[in-house]
């Protein structure tokens, strides 16, 4: 008798591939409502219901972005705790996630482990901060990121869950939570619970680069940015049509920083970035001017009371003794970092800076990676 040889499956044959093998301890509860109140009693929610991550679901999420279970996406360097793949999907069901979001995540979850991000220190200062996740590339309209109107606002899905999966996995995986005295934050702010956008990339001026492409990113990839937000400082500037008039109002939302800001946001809305493409303006010089004109002289400085945040020489104190020479608001033209947010219509801006005005926290970008 001899030896068939084993027959190989045709194209048209499904092939049956085990699941991968979940480790997680596992509830069994009557239903979902009954899941949803027990991790309420656990204190696995950030304060809103979440959907029971079923070992079904998790296993389409991490197939949707092609991970193992225990693949490690990043290690917070203080606490050393370990964000794997399955706990990062777990906490991508239970925020609402599709499938096919689970790449953002996982790259999120890159950035806000690289040590100069901090992640522990934003999470348990006083300060508030919260972590605001800028997407770019191909993948905003793939999967309906919104950058548009109301982009800060509610009614998108992926905006809104992304953001939360975040959130939870910094509570449930890195265990800081508001209850429990790690985060100790004095105020808060809403972007806490959720805060994902996308740089309208239709709109900006012409001859400027995407935010993912000016930190390093092919113009073809996708890409997340991670900032250590506070609250933004939204203001309306109705009357400047010129980039001088409209840098020169965000310049007086600056001020309240002090002096030297190592990195901040500003989110220019279509209408005023409209008004540097009629200009002719590079994005590089939006940096540079604010920091050749929005200065005050030391005296200036020394009267406001030097308000807490990053100063130009943090190991010594303004003084007028050498004379009294004005002073910028930010370290470097490359502090200031624009991005182009918002629905047509409506001159309104905003600046958003990060936790320590970029001293202590840095923002970081790293790419998406998919499956295509």
């Amino acid at each position: 008798m001899t030896d068939q040889p084993s027959k190989k499956p045709t194209p048209s044959e499904k092939v049956r591939v085990a699941p991968p093998r979940l480790t997680s301890d596992s509830l069994e509860l009557p239903g979902p409502l009954e899941a949803i109140e027990a991790f309420f009693e656990n204190g696995w929610s950030d304060g809103l219901p979440v959907v029971p991550p079923t070992p079904e679901a998790v296993t389409v999420m991490l197939s949707a972005a092609n991970l193992a279970p225990d693949a490690i996406l990043g290690v917070e360097p203080v606490k050393g705790a370990v964000v794997t793949a399955e706990k990062a999907a777990i906490n991508a069901v239970m925020a609402g996630c599709k499938p096919e979001y689970m790449p953002v995540v996982a790259a999120a979850v890159d950035a806000i482990t690289q040590p100069e991000f901090n992640l522990h220190g934003i999470t348990v200062s006083t300060m508030g901060a919260a972590i605001m996740l800028i997407v770019n590339g191909p993948i905003t309209e793939e999967l309906g990121i919104n950058g548009g109107v109301s982009a800060f606002g509610p009614g998108y899905r992926a905006n809104a869950t992304i953001g939360r999966a975040i959130r939870l996995i910094v509570m449930n995986v890195l265990g800081t939570r508001s209850n429990d005295g790690l985060d100790k934050a004095t105020l808060g702010h809403p972007g806490k619970y959720t805060w994902c956008v996308a740089e309208n990339e239709q709109v900006l001026p012409d001859n400027w680069s995407p935010l993912h492409v000016t930190r390093g990113i092919d113009e073809s990839e996708s890409a997340v940015t991670v900032v250590s937000g506070l609250s933004a400082t939204q203001f309306g500037e109705h009357e400047a049509n010129t980039p001088e008039g409209i840098l020169d109002a965000f310049a007086q939302r600056l001020y309240p920083m002090g002096p030297g800001v190592k990195q901040v946001i500003l989110v220019i809305c279509p209408e005023h970035a409209a008004h540097f493409t009629t200009a002719g303006w590079k994005k590089e010089q939006v940096g540079q001017y604010l920091y050749e004109n929005a200065t005050k002289l030391t005296s200036e400085w020394i009267a406001m009371g030097l308000p807490s945040g990053a100063q130009k020489d943090s190991n010594a104190e303004l003084s007028i003794e050498n004379g009294d020479p004005p002073i910028s608001v930010l370290d470097s033209p490359e502090s200031a970092i624009p991005i182009v947010v918002g629905g047509d219509g409506g001159a309104w801006s905003a600046v958003i800076p990060p936790w320590s005005l970029g001293s202590r926290s840095k923002i970081v970008t790293r790419p998406i990676i998919t499956n295509k």
